[in-house]
């Protein structure tokens, strides 16, 4: 799905699903925001809207796909995906045939296909319709996705390959499928999506600003997307920070907690939203020392490492996420490299 570009040269190699070589180089610049505080709302979080972010007619549309899906699909990954398919544009054809916002092949559509606005069509060519048909084609490969955990990739990633060149190739794979596929298209789809969805967020509190730290003074020790059957994902999904037992745990930076408490296997467990729409998950943990609810500041502490839920020794498991739940893990360093903080 999408209009097909390498930098400034245009590629029109299809994939599996017939669908279109993708957008390869589509980021969001780092431009003045202008007017951009219009956000639509669902769960406590919003899409960036106004220059630059998610067209605020589209905005509602896009929430409300996401929270129909059980799968925990956050908003941002179908923003972005819109983004790189179309820029938004509800009247582009690709050279391979896709039509709409979402990009639909007509071989495609029929499957998908929702009547959003209930007028008794099923238009590609409306959003009204081609956003719900994408959240729900998305929350389905989701859904496989999470059905192979020893993959490569997080199940949001490889829904997304999936969306992008049809499922039976992230069966091929087992995973994101790599650059040596269709030139890049789809690995490169995968990357950029996910760095973008960050920048398509924005939850309650606003832009992001404030004091930015580390969870706790150690380095870090196993690395993000280690995998072993260690994890039960089959891959690992954030950082570890080797540190004893009632270690001080720290919000990385501002922003608000949505989980505090008991989550199974990563035990004890605290997740923020940050103002910039991204969360941070800190587990295992032995006491917290925040609730559900509160606000907090980068460098407050949160609570005390341990080594409750599924772990072999006390330490803190760290996660950056684009959503609140699982599988929607970003690389945590580089992000908090952004912050300018020095790890």
């Amino acid at each position: 799905m999408g209009i097909a570009r390498w930098l400034t040269a245009v590629v029109a190699a299809p994939v599996a699903l017939g669908i279109g070589a993708v957008l390869l180089l589509t980021t969001l610049g780092d431009e003045d925001d202008g007017g951009a505080g219009a956000v639509a709302h669902a769960a406590g979080a919003g899409l960036r809207t106004g220059k630059g972010g998610v067209p605020a007619q589209y905005a509602p549309l896009i929430m409300k796909a996401a929270a129909s899906c059980k799968e925990g699909l956050p908003p941002a990954i179908l923003a972005a995906q819109l983004q790189q398919e179309s820029g938004f544009d509800p009247g582009v054809t690709s050279g391979a045939g896709a039509q709409g916002i979402a990009q639909f092949m007509p071989g495609t559509w029929p499957t998908w296909a929702t009547d959003g606005n209930g007028d008794g069509r099923k238009d590609p060519w409306d959003p009204a319709d081609a956003i719900p048909s994408q959240g729900r084609m998305m929350c389905s490969l989701l859904r496989q996705a999470k059905q192979h955990p020893d993959w490569n990739g997080s199940p949001v990633e490889m829904a997304l390959a999936g969306y992008n060149a049809g499922f039976g190739r992230v069966q091929q794979y087992r995973g994101v499928p790599p650059r040596s596929f269709a030139a890049g298209q789809t690995y490169h789809y995968v990357q950029i999506i996910m760095a973008n969805s960050v920048k398509l967020t924005l939850p309650d509190a606003g832009p992001s600003g404030g004091k930015w730290a580390l969870p706790v003074e150690a380095p870090a020790s196993t690395p993000y997307q280690q995998h072993g059957s260690a994890w039960s994902s089959g891959y690992h999904t954030g950082v570890d920070f080797a540190v004893p037992a009632g270690t001080p745990v720290r919000a990385v930076g501002p922003g608000v907690v949505v989980a505090a408490g008991n989550s199974g296997p990563y035990g004890n467990q605290v997740v923020i939203r940050h103002d910039d729409g991204t969360h941070s998950q800190y587990a295992h943990l032995s006491l917290l020392s925040v609730t559900a609810g509160a606000r907090v500041q980068g460098g407050d502490r949160i609570g005390l490492s341990g080594a409750t839920g599924n772990v072999t020794g006390p330490h803190l498991h760290f996660e950056i996420r684009t959503g609140p739940a699982y599988g929607s893990d970003i690389s945590p360093l580089p992000y908090l490299r952004q912050q300018g903080l020095t790890i």
